[in-house]
């Protein structure tokens, strides 16, 4: 399967697994869109684009069952819960082992901003920041210090301060 059916592929089982639920539906579609964008304009490798994208469909796989179990999502109970519910998924499509464990340690670690080890965690950092800051009405102080103390990228602070307007 080439990386466009793969990303396909995923977007689909992911869609089945939010059914009913655009607003996670929207959210992660619009996290695989600016990680992909991010990806692509800080000139990721192949490999690291692919593991990047699959890692942004899949970022927020934890909140369904982190809500079953505490009746919450926060952010430490999603990247606790969501590996387990990502690894299926990603071993059904064949993935090689050592790109399910990146990506199920990204969905495991997507709300912990210190330690970032690698561009592909940075990037989806801060694509769901993109994301969240608009969905969660932060106003222009929390960007501007989401800005100054998140975004690493040089693709992720531009399209920061084009979305935002924040200077």
């Amino acid at each position: 399967m080439d990386t466009t059916q793969l990303i396909d592929t995923l977007t689909r089982k992911m869609l089945a697994f939010n059914a009913a639920d655009a607003k996670r539906i929207q959210h992660l579609m619009k996290v695989h869109r600016f990680a992909q964008l991010i990806g692509r304009m800080e000139g990721l490798d192949d490999h690291t684009q692919m593991v990047l994208e699959c890692a942004a469909l899949v970022h927020d796989i934890g909140i369904r069952p982190a809500e079953a179990k505490y009746g919450s999502c926060t952010g430490k109970l999603q990247e606790q819960e969501g590996p387990a519910y990502a690894r299926p998924m990603l071993e059904e499509l064949g993935l090689a082992a050592p790109d399910i464990d990146r990506i199920c340690y990204l969905v495991g670690h997507h709300h912990t901003y210190t330690g970032i080890d690698g561009p592909d965690y940075q990037i989806l950092v801060e694509a769901d920041f993109l994301v969240n800051l608009y969905e969660d009405g932060v106003g222009e102080e929390g960007i501007r210090h989401a800005r100054d103390t998140i975004f690493r990228t040089r693709a992720g602070r531009d399209l920061c301060a084009e979305i935002y307007g924040v200077k």
